[in-house]
């Protein structure tokens, strides 16, 4: 799964981990932002690796969240649904607005294997000082460079370079910035 293969999700291991990571969000989630000792422990305990100063607001949504890296300093408004079933890595210094969507899982085309339930996934990078505006989507294999700018309600769809601005459905890089 993690490298990318077909994987079949109903796995009894694969469904062991989800509840696991269900849970955790549940129990994040139903927790008073005057309590972030817990909330933190709580982020350990899921994620992969977490960096200091990190603040996500719930709700959140994993289907794993162990395969999921967040660099220090970074900012999740409320709704983050990261999709972890190749690695997401989310660099420092990052701003993830409101109903952000990191979706790393695939599907067939064709619909024989898509029917028997095989999936893939492919990973998502996330640089340094990133801004996904809210409603933002991105989709399964794409990597945004450092200091990149993504517009609100934008679907990425490709990789972006460092140091642009891109916005629309797909997005589409408007501007560098300098």
């Amino acid at each position: 799964m993690l490298a990318g293969d077909l994987y079949i999700a109903d796995d009894p291991e694969l469904a062991e981990n989800s509840l696991r990571a269900m849970d955790l969000t549940d129990a994040y989630n139903a927790t008073s932002a005057r309590n972030p000792a817990e909330r933190r422990r709580i982020l350990e305990e899921l994620l992969g690796e977490i960096g200091d100063n990190v603040d996500i607001r719930p709700p959140l949504r994993v289907d794993y969240g162990s395969h999921i890296r967040i660099g220090a300093r970074t900012f999740a408004n409320y709704g983050l649904i990261a999709l972890d079933v190749a690695p997401i890595t989310i660099g420092e210094d990052v701003q993830i607005g409101t109903n952000v969507q990191l979706l790393t899982p695939t599907h067939p085309v064709d619909p024989q294997p898509r029917r028997d339930k095989w999936e893939a996934a492919e990973p998502i990078v996330i640089g340094d000082n990133v801004w996904l505006g809210s409603g933002a989507i991105v989709l399964p294999g794409v990597t945004i460079g450092d200091n990149t700018v993504v517009g609100a309600g934008s679907v990425v769809t490709r990789d972006l370079p460092a140091n642009v601005v891109a916005v629309g459905n797909p997005a589409r890089v408007v501007r560098t910035i300098s």
